[in-house]
């Protein structure tokens, strides 16, 4: 798939995702997300504390039933190397690729095992976790006989840091924000980011500092509630700042000769 299609498939998705206001809604747009990326299954978890107690949480997934009930039942999430992980990573990870992250034990590779025999091969996870505050996944997984789509992580971990804020906003963790306001500036920055300046190319182009730069893109992020480039320019087309046209030049120059 073509870096112009991707984009266009990033822009649907996340889309499908920001706009849902329920967890019905949810659940519905990342069964169309994770059909369209190549993928088996999908999970998102939302849990927050407020000091030492257990605040608002969310729970949506459409793993195979013998797995996630034997998952509840048995409370394996304490002991879920993939949940671990999460508090070891700023970006999504594949499954396999968690020994680079924490230590395995024999019980969590009999874990993984187990996950296996019930249908759940391996995956792609999107955490966020800040420690006694909030620790949240969106994990997008494929079954025995399914390769993971690893031309797509970098939409997988688009739609997934979309798909986290808007399980925060639906689970009551935060009031539903007004329409996020940036300045010129702060456009040009997460546009010109967009189509893969560094932020010293930015600061050239606009004539501005460097450290303005990266202060305009984490501005932007914050006001967001993302944490990620991608999810950021889902968010900034959700909201009408720029099209995925603006993005990529190959689209520019279709619309432009009336193809698209």
């Amino acid at each position: 798939m073509s870096e112009a299609m991707r984009l266009r498939l990033l822009e649907e998705l996340g889309h499908e995702v920001s706009t849902s206001t329920n967890n019905n809604q949810l659940s519905r747009a990342l069964t169309y997300a994770r059909r369209r990326m190549g993928f088996d299954h999908f999970a998102v978890i939302y849990d927050q504390w407020i000091g030492c107690t257990s605040g608002p949480s969310l729970l949506i997934h459409d793993y195979p039933d013998q797995w996630a009930n034997a998952y509840i039942s048995f409370g394996l999430g304490n002991r879920d190397p993939v949940r671990r992980a999460c508090g070891q990573s700023f970006q999504g990870f594949i499954w396999r690729e968690i020994g680079r992250l924490i230590s395995m034990t024999r019980g969590d590779l009999k874990m993984l095992s187990i996950g296996r025999e019930h249908g759940i091969a391996d995956g792609f996870t999107v955490p966020r976790h800040l420690p006694s505050q909030v620790s949240a996944a969106c994990t997008f997984a494929v079954g025995p006989g399914t390769r993971l789509p690893v031309d797509l992580l970098a939409v997988a971990e688009g739609v997934g840091a979309v798909a986290l804020t808007t399980a925060k906003r639906i689970a009551g963790i935060a009031p539903p924000r007004a329409k996020a306001v940036l300045s010129d500036r702060q456009r040009d920055c997460v546009l010109l980011s967009a189509r893969g300046l560094t932020a010293n190319g930015i600061a050239k182009k606009l004539g501005i500092a460097k450290s303005t730069v990266i202060q305009h893109l984490r501005t932007a992020r914050e006001r967001y509630d993302v944490h990620c480039a991608e999810a950021l320019l889902v968010c900034a087309i959700a909201d009408g700042l720029f099209c995925i046209a603006d993005v990529h030049p190959a689209i520019r120059r279709n619309r432009q000769s009336g193809l698209s």
